[in-house]
């Protein structure tokens, strides 16, 4: 079963659902239409979104209960599993089963609070033209899903040395500084990751917080078109530590294998031209690691102009020469007159 939704790529599944629907963000939802296993209605306090009304569940036996999402071989996606118990089934224990991508055990879904929606994201390179994403092996209760989503990456996002034999499976995605505890997804960010503001405790994120740390953000553009491509939104804001340390811990407990991350830095403050901001990463047991030093260099006063189909007329002001954060300027498809300037003091355009 092939399902489109929006954004390129996109595909959301409403498990139990009924009906195609646009969500509030502005994404499509597809019933699931299977023909296997059963569906319920629940209702959270607190939880109005329509994909969260519904869930299908599967006998507790020995056989495996697995969604086919088609997909282009070669390309990397996120895949994103989600779980609302809801207590539909009235049960005295909280389920407990396995969730795996084709043959390979994922994790195991372990539902500890009725109300809480656990999720959960890989990020694979897909090798076919179908994944397959399997529930099985329920331990106490049955298994359920609410939601399964899959979203298409570019490229060279999120590429290891090993996908052809290993997928990512997502710890935490953690949003630093930001006073606003919603999640950041879609559309601010258009691969729709969903990150998760520091200013909320997790189970799985522990935050030690030093003498002297602050927030701080900005409005002003910061150049994320490069690597994995976070969204502005998230990178206009961070934690800043003047005296001692700044202190994070991950809970890998249940990751088999080997851990990555990935570190996101945006200079946000206006330095003096002989200022540089320059720190030391430190991971623990890792002494490799430990010793490279990150050099911030100043990010937040490099910006575009993308004036592409604007019927713009008249000549093309000279004075785009003094924009030196200038790095990128798009004018075509206009009706503009007369030589284009001297662009010499854009010092860091990269593209027009």
């Amino acid at each position: 079963m092939l399902l489109t939704s929006s954004g390129t790529g996109f595909v959301s599944i409403d498990c139990g659902g009924t009906e195609i629907y646009t969500d509030e963000i502005g994404l499509k939802w597809n019933p699931d239409n299977f023909t296997y296993g059963e569906t319920a209605n629940i209702s959270v306090a607190g939880e109005s979104r329509k994909q969260y009304q519904t869930l299908r569940h599967f006998p507790r036996d020995g056989k495996k209960y697995c969604h086919t999402l088609n997909v282009k071989s070669g390309i990397r996606y996120l895949v994103r599993a989600t779980f609302l118990y809801g207590h539909f089934d009235s049960s005295r224990v909280f389920p407990k089963f396995d969730i795996s991508i084709g043959p390979t055990h994922w994790s195991t879904v372990d539902i500890f609070d009725a109300n809480t929606t656990e999720i959960l994201e890989a990020i694979l390179l897909a090798n076919s033209d179908s994944i397959s994403v399997c529930l099985s092996n329920a331990s106490t209760g049955v298994p359920f899903i609410s939601t399964l989503e899959l979203r298409q990456f570019n490229y060279t996002m999120y590429s290891t040395d090993y996908e052809d034999q290993y997928f990512l499976s997502v710890s935490a995605r953690i949003n630093f500084g930001t006073d606003d505890t919603t999640p950041v997804r879609y559309p601010d960010d258009p691969f729709d990751r969903i990150w998760t503001s520091d200013s909320l405790r997790q189970s799985n994120f522990l935050v030690d917080v030093a003498p002297g740390t602050y927030k701080m953000s900005t409005k002003r553009t910061v150049d994320v078109n490069k690597d994995e491509r976070p969204p502005e939104k998230v990178m206009q804001s961070a934690v800043v530590g003047r005296n001692g340390n700044l202190s994070y811990q991950l809970n890998l407990e249940g990751f088999s294998g080997f851990s990555w991350a990935v570190y996101y830095f945006a200079e946000l403050e206006d330095l003096g031209p002989n200022e540089t901001r320059k720190f030391k990463l430190s991971i623990p047991d890792m002494p490799i690691l430990s010793e490279r030093t990150i050099n911030i260099q100043e990010n937040v006063g490099k910006f575009s102009f993308n004036l592409s189909g604007k019927n713009l007329t008249g000549n093309v002001s000279p004075e785009l020469s003094t924009l030196t954060g200038l790095t990128e300027l798009w004018l075509n498809n206009n009706f503009f007159t007369g030589p284009i300037p001297d662009l010499s003091g854009c010092i860091n355009l990269t593209i027009m």
